[in-house]
């Protein structure tokens, strides 16, 4: 028997902090550096200095600058000893700042003399230059880019701790193009993936494909309205707990969430952006909280022409960069080109009725 949306909407704000509510994050795992990327980073052990003492990053002599004072062509300063010579990457003798090229210092003659002075770290690498000592390779918390995996090898790093929390996306049949949009912005989120189908639409095929036990948190897409072949919240009902079906968002209203034992879930509807109007504003934070991620910061930017809303119900919002400024481009219908457009998006709370043009408004991207 299908689940019938009940009369009053659950606000959105309550349909996420039941799902938050004790929720914690998962506890980190290391993997190698090439599977961490994009993954959302745990915390490090504190790097030691690199380089770990002064190199010399060109060939040539190595001295040190305030004894060369005064040094010049016409003026030379004659050495009690030859100096040291000192390639690229060698360490610096003890004593010595800087490197002077091969013909900064005049050797033919029985004493040695210097032509020109010397500044402190001329033709130095200092120690700890590239990597202080104490540093991490990233903050915990962050998105782990390229350039951290760069850091990590220089440290001789193998492996890299975060905190991947494992999805599993159960998808009705003929319903792949939600799926996967929802699947491919959740990889870029670091979450670990797994698809599924449903044998069927009925109840039973979709309970037979909720499995809590391999996952962290998991959604089902498609099913979740009130037509004959919409078994998905039943499918739940029947493994584990609704807490809420029906939510006051806009697109994604026939959305519901709930719990397959300690596993938060969320039932996203199949309309492409109805699903992904119910990421943003319910999985994308919960996915969040379990790997412990730090808060995505806002750009705040003035709206290029005003943005209506209905009260009652929040909605969300896409938007794109233009000129400096926030340009709508879909509120509550988000067709497939906004969703592929859009640079940033923004929820209308349900008690406001929109805002108007040269508002500044804080939106989040979609790319970082």
């Amino acid at each position: 028997m299908t689940q019938r949306l009940p009369p009053t909407l659950t606000p959105l704000d309550v349909a996420l902090a039941g799902l938050l509510n004790e929720l914690q994050p998962v506890a980190p795992i290391a993997l190698p550096l090439a599977e961490a990327l994009g993954c959302i980073a745990a915390e490090m052990p504190a790097l030691k200095p690199l380089p770990p003492h002064d190199v010399a990053v060109v060939d040539g002599w190595a001295l040190r600058a305030n004894d060369l004072v005064g040094a010049s062509s016409y003026s030379p300063l004659p050495l009690t000893a030859l100096p040291t010579w000192v390639e690229s990457g060698d360490a610096m003798p003890a004593g010595c700042d800087c490197v002077l090229d091969a013909d900064a210092v005049a050797t033919a003659g029985p004493i040695s003399e210097v032509l020109t002075e010397g500044i402190p770290g001329q033709g130095v690498r200092r120690a700890g230059s590239d990597i202080a000592a104490g540093a991490s390779v990233v903050v915990p918390g962050t998105q782990i880019h390229a350039a951290d995996l760069m850091l990590a090898r220089a440290a001789g790093m193998e492996t890299l701790n975060v905190r991947r929390p494992r999805l599993r996306i159960v998808n009705m049949p003929h319903g792949g193009v939600s799926a996967r949009l929802i699947a491919d912005h959740a990889r870029t989120c670091g979450a670990q993936i797994v698809e599924v189908e449903a044998g069927a639409r009925d109840a039973a095929s979709i309970t037979h494909a909720l499995d809590a036990a391999a996952c962290d948190l998991l959604l089902l897409v498609g099913g979740t309205g009130v037509g004959r072949e919409d078994a998905a919240i039943t499918a739940l009902a029947a493994r584990g707990e609704v807490l809420a079906h029906g939510i006051a968002l806009e697109p994604g209203r026939t959305a519901a969430t709930g719990r397959l034992r300690a596993v938060p879930v969320i039932a996203l509807p199949g309309a492409p952006d109805h699903a992904f109007a119910t990421w943003l504003a319910l999985a994308r934070s919960v996915l969040d909280r379990l790997s412990a991620r730090r808060q995505q910061n806002a750009v705040t930017l003035p709206l290029a022409r005003k943005i209506a809303s209905s009260v009652g119900v929040a909605e969300v919002a896409l938007l794109a960069e233009q000129a400096g400024t926030w340009l709508p481009l879909a509120i509550g219908a988000l067709p497939l080109q906004s969703i592929a457009r859009a640079d940033a998006w923004l929820i209308v709370l349900g008690d406001s009725e929109g805002f108007a043009a040269d508002t500044p408004v804080d939106a989040y991207l979609l790319r970082e």
